[in-house]
């Protein structure tokens, strides 16, 4: 590694998962580099990406006379948010999903780690570090069954629901500009959820979670508030963003934010456009940073599942936002924390190792 590669980043939120099922990528595509997108084996030791949460995703279908990039474009939008996924459905692409994940271990793409020893171990490489998580929690019943079997294959972070609603409460829309005070909180299946993932030790993700459930969560849970791929309301009004109050929470829980790479909820129009430098991003830092502290504060990128700034491009354009964010005046110790350090530090809290 050079200095421009160091500290490796480790990331709180990556789609390339949704691409291997899509069959955009094979695993071993990913771990020779030779797909598309924006993560693989290569590009990871060239950027200096040292890993991230591996994101397991259930898409809607399509709704007709619907472009989402099309619609985010505008100077405003409100996107319908989609119906719920039948359990089966969901559970059946899960598990695809898990097979994927294992597949990228099977090809020497990835190391999969469920604890933060594990990931600081792996980090400088050769292999990615790599955490099984779930985006939306269609995949599990009532009953919580199917959350302890994806325990038993790793699974170690949850987002109660992407911005679709499921049994477990009610994401947020694509909306700009908008509040995230839309709706209902958790379900008393989603209370059972979040005391469940605390006795497992599952991170459980704030990210596409309305304000009446981030409420319910910092109500009810043990473990510190983490919202992976999150950025600030105050510099970008989007109802994906968090507000100053739902800071104050994640700040006094001891918790994290890592800033999402997605232009929409970067750039102060709201709008999904790669025409933008990294002065976005250096935006919520500075808010995050004054509102949470040094030690809460890091990066996920929904790479492979977002539009990024045209400055990033992929992952080997990370030491760009390096770069970045030395002239920003972010010194040593600082870029230590926020490239892993502030991730290592949450997770040891969350998972007790």
């Amino acid at each position: 590694m050079t200095l421009a590669t160091t500290p490796p980043i480790f990331d709180g939120h990556n789609d390339l998962l949704l691409r291997l099922l899509g069959g955009a990528v094979t695993a071993s595509g990913v771990a020779n580099g030779l797909g598309s997108g924006h993560i693989d084996l290569p590009r990871a030791r060239a950027g200096g990406f040292g890993g991230g949460f591996f994101a397991i995703f259930v898409p809607s279908p399509a709704t007709p006379g619907v472009d989402m990039d099309q619609a985010m474009s505008q100077p405003q939008y409100d996107l319908p948010l989609p119906e719920m996924i039948p359990q089966l459905d969901a559970l059946e692409t899960t598990w695809r999903g898990v097979e994927a994940f294992e597949a990228l271990a099977a090809a020497g793409a990835i190391t999969p780690c469920t604890t933060a020893a594990e990931i600081e171990a792996a980090l400088a490489g050769p292999k990615m570090a790599a955490v099984l998580h779930l985006e939306g929690a269609e995949a599990i019943g009532p009953n919580l069954e199917e959350l302890h079997a994806l325990h038993a294959r790793g699974l170690r972070s949850l987002g109660p629901v992407w911005s679709r609603p499921t049994i477990f409460g009610n994401g947020v829309p694509f909306r700009f500009p908008a509040t995230p005070d839309i709706g209902a909180g958790l379900t008393e299946a989603g209370k059972r959820l979040v005391k469940e993932c605390n006795a497992l030790k599952i991170m459980i993700d704030l990210s596409h979670l309305n304000e009446k459930g981030v409420d319910d969560v910092a109500a009810l849970t043990d473990a510190p508030l983490v919202a992976t791929h999150s950025n600030a309301h105050a510099v970008t009004t989007h109802a994906r963003n968090l507000t100053d109050r739902q800071l104050a929470m994640i700040a006094e829980s001891d918790g994290m934010v890592g800033i999402n790479f997605a232009t929409a909820f970067l750039r102060e129009d709201g709008r999904m456009g790669s025409d933008c430098g990294l002065d976005v991003v250096l935006r919520h830092l500075d808010h995050l940073i004054g509102k949470l502290g040094e030690d809460r504060v890091g990066f996920g990128s929904d790479f492979d599942g977002a539009t990024v700034p045209e400055g990033i491009t992929d992952i080997a354009g990370l030491p760009k936002l390096r770069a970045a964010m030395t002239a920003h005046g972010v010194d040593a110790a600082l870029m230590d924390k926020l490239c892993h350090g502030n991730w290592l530090r949450v997770l040891r809290k969350t998972w007790g190792a």
